[in-house]
């Protein structure tokens, strides 16, 4: 199959450009690589669909991802159905489910990530720095091939690092919901997919916090829930690394945080100050707007530092970028 079939098809999900998510003509012997790739997912799928079957209508390209993409979790029976799709995006897809009899809830969300070379993210390298790279069961590389192949970026390093992105987010999600912040229960994590809570119900999807009005009573609550969120992941060693009212989810009165694969490590991270006031300041701004007093850079202040770290000169935005080793150490003399 070629590159453009591929998108062509891939563009039955949902309404994105494709030439906006098209990357760098592959060479001849990468391009023969994925079509092998894609040709196994095909297959995949049609041994899969004999067993697993599920109510949603997806288009074809669509159907056989998610059928390769979500067999696993299907056969531990995490889930018995796919019911629709919530929302799809640029980096992955989430749609909700009919939970199988290994869970504790009657409906479960399940994020599937587009294939890496349909993912466009250029600027994930700031939010990597710091980060050890995880293998598909969430733990760190030990294999010296995996860490040479990421470390020269070869095709095989930069599927390691794909799978390293999705870890990142589940591992996440265990580490906060065990702390007892406001986010989806994590249940399971195969291959390319995330199985998490659902908020919502049979009918209708929680919305964005983004696209809801709030009482000044209500926002004022809402907005001292969010702050402490905020604290209790810092005191988790965690920042969200790209918080908003676009990926706080409002459901019943209550918030839930969603988004985490970008997750920063604060000790680690030359930029992880400049991250954590972009998210609080953003944050500030949707409560600003329903009529909360608060100050996005003051209250960012007095959070990483009440966690004892310091305040730094802000890192010029070119730097956030870097990739090579000798434009990171320009963030070690900022600090």
């Amino acid at each position: 199959m070629s590159k453009n079939k591929l998108l062509e098809l891939y563009e039955e999900i949902d309404d994105l450009d494709a030439a906006e998510l098209a990357p760098k003509r592959l060479s001849q012997k990468r391009e023969s690589r994925k079509q092998v790739m894609d040709a196994k997912v095909f297959v995949r799928a049609q041994e899969v669909s004999r067993e697993f079957k599920f109510t949603y209508k997806a288009a074809r390209f669509e159907e056989a991802w998610l059928l390769d993409s979500l067999a696993d979790i299907a056969q531990h029976q995490w889930i018995s159905d796919v019911l629709r799709k919530v929302k799809g995006g640029k980096e992955a897809s989430v749609y909700l489910c009919k939970s199988g009899v290994a869970v504790d809830a009657p409906l479960v969300a399940a994020k599937v990530y587009r294939p890496r070379s349909l993912r466009n993210l250029k600027n994930d390298q700031q939010y990597r720095v710091g980060r050890i790279d995880l293998d598909e069961d969430g733990h760190a590389l030990w294999k010296q091939a995996d860490i040479n192949a990421v470390a020269k970026r070869t095709s095989y390093g930069e599927e390691v690092r794909h799978q390293s992105w999705i870890a990142y987010e589940f591992r996440t999600l265990e580490t906060l919901y065990e702390a007892g912040v406001d986010v989806p229960k994590p249940y399971a994590m195969e291959k390319n997919a995330i199985l998490m809570g659902f908020v919502g119900d049979l009918e209708y999807s929680a919305p964005a916090l983004v696209a809801v009005s709030l009482e000044l009573d209500e926002a004022k609550r809402l907005y001292d829930r969010t702050v402490y969120n905020i604290d209790l992941m810092l005191a988790q060693n965690r920042i969200h690394g790209d918080l908003s009212a676009y990926n706080i989810l409002y459901w019943n009165g209550d918030i839930t945080l969603i988004d985490f694969p970008q997750v920063v490590l604060p000790e680690s991270n030359p930029a992880s100050w400049n991250i954590f006031l972009r998210d609080v300041t953003r944050v500030c701004q949707y409560f600003s707007a329903q009529g909360v007093r608060c100050d996005g850079r003051k209250l960012a202040t007095e959070l990483w530092t009440s966690h004892g770290h310091k305040v730094v000169k802000e890192i010029d935005p070119r730097y956030l970028d870097a990739e090579k080793p000798e434009d990171r150490k320009v963030w070690e003399k900022q600090k």
